[in-house]
């Protein structure tokens, strides 16, 4: 089995994205001894203002996190953890476009 260019470039922008998701959501857990929550965007003004390119980032971690906690603890049917998974993915994998995007430009300098 072979696979495209396009399609290792798409998986390795997969695995980036999921990895940074994860590296700041530790990170911020680290740094403020909290985990990263959709809720950072319900306290207003310029702390949700701040808070949005993180969470930008953090969401793939933070669906696949809930998702999960979801299903173990309050049995969540499997076709709902299938479509947490698959949008969690699709993020990851534009984050991770758009990290690699702006390491190959910040290479070229």
């Amino acid at each position: 089995m072979t696979l495209s260019p396009s399609s290792l470039e798409s998986i390795q922008a997969l695995i980036v994205g999921l990895a940074l998701a994860g590296l700041l959501a530790s990170a911020f857990e680290y740094a403020t001894n909290r985990r990263a929550s959709f809720r950072l965007l319900e306290a207003g003004g310029i702390t949700a203002l701040a808070a949005l390119p993180m969470i930008a980032v953090v969401a793939p971690f933070i669906i696949l996190r809930n998702t999960l906690r979801g299903r173990r603890f309050e049995h969540r049917p499997i076709p709902f953890v299938m479509v947490a998974t698959m949008i969690a993915c699709g993020w990851s994998l534009l984050s991770g476009q758009v990290a690699l995007g702006m390491a190959h430009r910040l290479a070229g300098l």
